[in-house]
């Protein structure tokens, strides 16, 4: 699961379905609310510990957080060093899964279509803005990158890395990631470290409830517009990509643009990209493919349905 939090396009949701532990971390991360905190505030401890399964979650999250120091390091080397072989992988990646949130979709209908048409329109516009490619760098905008990317591990087939990398800055939180596996970490990616975390915090407590809700109430608009948001969002990940600065060293500063189709070249560059796209979608589908068998295989056991990401 931590792996896949790094990987722009990977779901961590459908990891935990096919571990079996998807519904567990649903239920302990909807708890975080204000019963917990009376519970801490009034010494009961072991109601608290209880209320979010916690020696369930403290090796869980051990584990993503050992996934995500691992990982983080080798996609800060490979965004920064191969940027133009991760492009194409992760266009791949986010395309299937833009069809996997789709499939979530339980009826379509007029509300629907609009939702989805809307979100498209506004992921658009959204990374059509230059703010996006050179996004704000004081502190306040970690704290909403770790808000906005905290509600990935609520909804279904987001990835939190797809929205770090939507915000333009993803390769800043690798790159602490990567400075502090290495033991080069600095009192400015602590309070970056620091941001992120408050960001998360105010997103589990403030928003895992309005999104439980809008899942249970409006499941189907709400997963119309999320595919609408994935789908306008990859022209930001355009496979075929041109640096625009290349008198600029320090790759957080560069300047990348999409190469129009019009002016494709056929050469082995766009075959390979092509291949990329291509295996990597492939790849999602066939782990999508094999949580739906898990989730069947429960449903099938369990008289009690679970519901799957």
């Amino acid at each position: 699961m931590g792996i896949c939090n790094v990987v722009p396009g990977g779901d961590s949701g459908t990891v935990a379905l096919i571990a079996g532990i998807y519904q567990r971390i649903v239920t302990a991360i909807s708890n975080v609310d204000a019963t917990l905190l009376k519970q801490v505030l009034s010494g009961q401890w072991k109601a608290a510990f209880q209320r979010v399964d916690l020696w369930f979650m403290l090796p869980l999250v051990a584990g993503v957080g050992c996934g995500i120091a691992s990982m983080g390091t080798i996609m800060h080397y490979l965004v920064e060093h191969h940027f133009h072989v991760m492009m194409p992988i992760f266009f791949g990646l986010i395309a299937a899964s833009c069809w996997m949130v789709a499939k979530l979709v339980e009826r379509w209908g007029a509300t629907e279509v609009f939702c989805i048409i809307a979100g498209t329109a506004i992921a658009l516009g959204m990374v059509l803005q230059p703010g996006l490619s050179h996004p704000p760098e004081g502190l306040w905008y970690i704290v909403l990158c770790g808000l906005i990317g905290i509600c990935a591990l609520i909804l279904p087939g987001i990835s939190g890395a797809f929205i770090l990398l939507f915000m333009g800055k993803y390769h800043d939180l690798t790159g602490v990631i990567d400075r502090a596996t290495k033991l080069n970490f600095t009192g400015d990616d602590f309070q970056v470290l620091v941001a992120f975390g408050i960001g998360c915090a105010l997103g589990l407590v403030g928003c895992s409830k309005f999104l439980k809700w809008l899942m249970e109430h409006h499941g189907s608009a709400t997963m119309a517009a999320l595919c609408g948001f994935k789908i306008g969002s990859l022209y930001k990940i355009w496979p075929f990509q041109r640096d625009t600065t290349p008198e600029i060293a320090e790759f957080k500063h560069k300047d990348f643009q999409p190469i129009p189709l019009s002016e494709m070249q056929l050469d082995g560059v766009f075959w390979m990209g092509l291949v990329l796209v291509i295996v990597s979608a492939v790849g999602v589908l066939l782990l999508d493919h094999l949580a739906l068998s898990k989730a069947e295989e429960v449903i099938h056991d369990d008289p009690q349905p679970t519901t799957a990401p």
